[in-house]
């Protein structure tokens, strides 16, 4: 039955990055990956506020946690896209630019995640 949440929760998180990354990346009107970007810090943000939550919340089902994070977080964030896009990004010889989305992604996917665990550690107080 678990599963079901999994596959609900994915369903609905590829669902939100498809629209966040979609609205992000026209409004920004670049070819850098920003609207990739966007999606990997506040999913970053996301799980770590839930991860840091959940293991002080009693409360929550087995259902609920697996719902929202290896569901909703694993169907959102997207890794293997980041991947991809630098990729593309070296192999059209923007060197600097793979080297900095590269880089802002996972400095900034790491501060994100910690400020999840910030978050729910003050509002758990």
């Amino acid at each position: 039955m678990i599963l079901l949440y999994v596959a609900l929760g994915s369903a609905l998180g590829g669902v939100s990055r498809f629209l966040l990354g979609g609205f992000v990346q026209t409004r920004a009107g670049t070819t850098f990956p920003v609207g990739t970007l966007a999606v990997n810090v506040t999913g970053a943000f996301l799980l770590g506020y839930l991860t840091r939550h959940f293991s002080v919340e009693a409360g929550s089902s087995p259902e609920t946690r697996a719902l929202l994070t290896a569901g909703f977080c694993g169907g959102y964030t997207t890794f293997s896209t980041f991947s991809v896009e630098t990729l593309q990004l070296f192999e059209q010889g923007s060197w600097a630019k793979g080297g900095a989305y590269a880089a802002a992604s996972v400095v900034l996917s790491l501060a994100a995640a910690v400020g999840g665990v910030m978050l729910a550690r003050a509002m758990a107080e």
